[in-house]
């Protein structure tokens, strides 16, 4: 029997990557995972986390002016870039750092290098050759940049955390959830934000209702839209920018960030080499327990393309774990994954938008609620929340349940229980409304 160097390779160190090596371990798997840049992955080191404490303190801007409203005497106001940009980036030194503590303590052998399949079995990582009994490719995703003349001008989300001072205007390329949320950032912040969209609509496969609520308020707030515009090239100028689109418009800026998607992070791993040929785009095909056509080869996360989110991967991760090395089988569910978009003001759904429901069942019921919370009342702040419910009309079932409004995901974390629970219309209408609350709607909507 053949003795291999490892029970167990990861290669690429992010929240997947990293959840599965120590479950691995746990299990007593010898166990390794190799990470070219930093151990924690796009979601800690230049994702969700440093971009949701972007939006912490770019709330301040409305908290602040809503401040003399309730009363308190907010003297002279100034923002500096630089301190909140290095306090997040020291979080996120401080989460690398706890990573990287997790997989010592659980015996993880860590090399900060990358990691390349050299045939069945074998990975190289720098001059070092090693073979292991199964490998799993955990190396995420990466920003798109389309191939256009000038676009290397622009930036992505990846550099976003490190700019050196804030731009005066800001153009950003997207209609998605990094668009809006950076659009919001930016806004707060005193920058003049235009997004660009190359379609009619925004945050496609969102509710309806929710993204073009999100649009009036953006707009209200200042921030432009420029809808069915499709870039033609970007020159550098001694201003700036100036970008080219289709038609003969163009729009000056000062900074240009790219948020028009993600394509797996697959390439130059040497996976052609053992014969996997990956999607288009560069997901690695795999089966529902995260298993490719060769027995020793596995991808989780967002490298597959199945669904690119944090807690997903993490799930993955763990099944395969404990399916190679443990006794529990069992997979991910990707039925009623709660998200978020976390813009100003945030989105927050789970299950089915009512488009879908009205396809796929027929027969729907739509509750509504649009009102102003009562914080922007006293504040004298024309934002209205808008919490939708879609009920299966022949079962009573609630399968979706979307809104927009401040602290949306905290709220929905908890609604998206009852609706993996199926519970029904009849019973959120016989819970006690918890008064005064903005929640408190999801169980009065008639």
């Amino acid at each position: 029997m053949m003795t291999h160097d490892f029970d167990y390779f990861v290669i690429g160190a992010g929240s997947g990557g990293v959840r599965s090596a120590r479950i691995a371990a746990a299990h007593g798997a010898r166990t390794a995972i190799a990470e070219e840049y930093r151990v924690g992955g796009t979601c800690v080191i230049r994702g969700c986390v440093p971009k949701k404490l972007l939006v912490i303190g770019a709330h301040f801007a409305e908290d602040l002016e809503d401040a003399a409203r309730y009363g308190w005497t907010v003297g002279d106001k100034s923002f500096d870039w630089n301190i909140l940009r290095d306090n997040v980036l020291a979080d996120v030194d401080r989460l690398n750092a706890g990573y990287q503590s997790t997989l010592d303590t659980h015996k993880v052998t860590t090399f900060h290098a990358r990691a390349t399949l050299t045939g069945p079995n074998q990975v190289q990582v720098g001059d070092q050759s090693f073979t292991a009994q199964h490998i799993l490719i955990a190396t995420g995703a990466r920003p798109f940049v389309p191939a256009l003349p000038g676009a290397e001008h622009g930036i992505t989300s990846n550099e976003i955390f490190h700019l050196p001072a804030l731009p005066k205007r800001a153009v950003i390329a997207g209609g998605g959830y990094i668009a809006n949320e950076f659009a919001g950032i930016l806004h707060q912040l005193g920058v003049d934000v235009t997004l660009v969209v190359r379609s009619g609509t925004l945050l496609r496969g969102w509710d309806e209702a929710l993204a073009d609520r999100l649009l009036t308020i953006s707009m209200q707030k200042g921030i432009q839209f420029r809808f069915n515009y499709k870039f033609q090239s970007i020159d550098k100028t001694a201003d700036g920018l100036t970008i080219h689109f289709e038609g003969g418009k163009t729009i000056e800026t000062d900074l240009l960030l790219w948020a028009v998607g993600r394509n797996p992070n697959s390439a130059d791993l040497g996976l052609e080499t053992v014969g996997i040929q990956t999607a288009e785009n560069g997901a690695i095909p795999v089966d529902a327990d995260s298993h490719t056509s060769l027995p020793w080869l596995h991808a989780v996360g967002d490298v597959t393309d199945r669904v690119q989110l944090t807690p997903i991967a993490i799930r993955e991760g763990h099944a395969l774990a404990d399916h190679l090395f443990g006794t529990r089988r069992w997979q991910t569910n990707y039925e009623d994954i709660p998200s978020a978009v976390f813009s100003h003001p945030p989105l927050a759904s789970v299950g089915l938008t009512e488009a879908q429901a009205r396809k796929t069942l027929g027969t729907v019921k739509v509750y509504t609620s649009d009102f102003r919370p009562m914080k922007h009342v006293l504040a004298g702040r024309n934002e209205r929340c808008l919490y939708k419910l879609v009920v299966d009309a022949s079962t009573d079932t609630v399968v979706g349940a979307h809104m927009i409004g401040p602290d949306a995901p905290e709220i929905l974390q908890a609604l998206a229980i009852a609706i993996k629970a199926k519970l029904t219309k009849a019973q959120f209408d016989d819970t006690i409304a918890l008064h005064p609350t903005m929640s408190e709607e999801l169980v009065l909507m008639k």
